[in-house]
């Protein structure tokens, strides 16, 4: 028997969590926690199913990191946040902790994080406290990677998408807005950009190693040399040891295109993913295109995609879906869930066929992650 699904929902105000029974038929809404405070990603560690962290930036405290080993009924703040290391005056600091990924199984204790402006951190103590990962932080190459202090990104630039192999703790990718996608063979020690065959449009060079804008960058977990990638110039994929990307977004259709911000594998299946596009036209509202939303889903790695909108507003509906704000649960079928800029919670138990509203009118979402349900 199924046993249910937990999500759990960050907002520009705070964070809620949905629980659902053992068939997913109905969902009871949780919380807040840290109500009024821009909470922009929390995530239970699926090694111990008990730890959860909260990345928060609060009026008070500033940027940080919360963590709960009971599955949000009470929360410690870290003892010492991200923050880059102390330079001269006008150097960098954090303005908020972005990304959360839990380390390698082989690591418990062991978690990523990546803030705005571009910077990586890693704890070894379950997230009570955090150090910069020098290798990246403190490269030399750091200001031209990044773009400095030239980076046009909404609510700043900000390091994302940090995947861990599953066959290999020192193998990792980051995402960067703007920066592009970059690969370390040896923990964070060096880094390498990773981004042939990428468009980048708004660069001088349509062919730079590096500046480009992934949105979201995900790499399948029961094929670890498949990377899926939403970003500001479409979709790819890539399968490595291959270093070029292909822009399997052209399949899309031409009246929607492939402009949008998350991108979710089958947790089973390293040919199905699903994107949810948005407005990409020279004004980006980012807005559903047309006012009609719909999630498109490939089966065949991107040879073909499927408009799936059963359940959706058919009209007048102007809201998009963050990068984190879209993931896929552990069950059979797999569900799908999503949060919009309008406050509202969106899921599927067959795979993308059918949608319903499990909540409306919370805050903006920024993201949106599942676990098993707690037993």
């Amino acid at each position: 028997m199924a046993d249910g699904v937990q999500l759990f929902i960050s907002t520009r105000k705070g964070a809620w969590t949905l629980e659902s029974d053992a068939m997913r038929a109905t969902f009871e809404l949780g919380g807040p926690h840290f109500f009024g405070q821009v909470v922009n990603h929390m995530l239970l560690d699926p090694r111990d199913g008990k730890t959860l962290l909260a990345a928060v930036k609060t009026g008070h405290l500033g940027p940080t990191v919360f963590r709960s080993t009971d599955r949000g009924r009470t929360w410690i703040e870290a003892t010492r946040p991200p923050a880059f290391k102390k330079v001269a005056e006008g150097g960098r600091a954090v303005d908020h902790v972005f990304w959360l990924t839990p380390g390698h199984t082989s690591e418990p204790g062991t978690w990523w994080a990546g803030t705005s402006p571009q910077g990586l951190f890693k704890s070894t103590d379950g997230g009570a406290t955090w150090d910069g990962v020098d290798g990246f932080n403190e490269n030399e190459m750091y200001s031209k990677w990044t773009g400095g202090a030239q980076d046009g990104t909404p609510d700043g630039p900000k390091l994302h998408s940090i995947n861990v192999d599953p066959r290999d703790k020192r193998h990792v990718y980051i995402g960067m807005s703007s920066g592009g996608v970059f690969e370390s063979l040896d923990a964070g020690a060096s880094w390498s950009p990773l981004n042939e065959g990428i468009a980048a449009e708004f660069l001088p060079d349509p062919n730079a190693a590096f500046g480009h804008d992934p949105h979201c960058v995900v790499v399948h977990p029961a094929r670890p040399d498949r990377l899926y990638q939403q970003n500001h110039c479409g979709i790819y994929r890539l399968d490595r040891p291959g270093r070029r990307w292909t822009r399997i977004g052209d399949a899309m259709p031409r009246d929607v295109g492939d402009i949008g911000f998350p991108i979710v594998v089958h947790p089973r299946d390293p040919e199905t993913a699903w994107v949810f596009p948005m407005d990409g036209t020279s004004v980006w509202p980012r807005t559903c295109v047309g006012g009609k939303p719909a999630v498109f889903c490939t089966r065949d790695a991107g040879a073909t995609w499927a408009r799936q909108d059963q359940g959706f507003p058919r009209e007048q509906a102007w809201w998009t879906v963050k990068r984190q704000s879209m993931t896929a649960d552990h069950l059979d079928p797999c569900g799908l869930y999503f949060g919009t800029t309008s406050g509202e919670v969106w899921a599927s138990n067959d795979g993308g066929a059918r949608w319903r509203s499990l909540a409306q009118h919370l805050p903006h979402v920024y993201a949106v992650t599942a676990a098993r349900r707690s037993t």
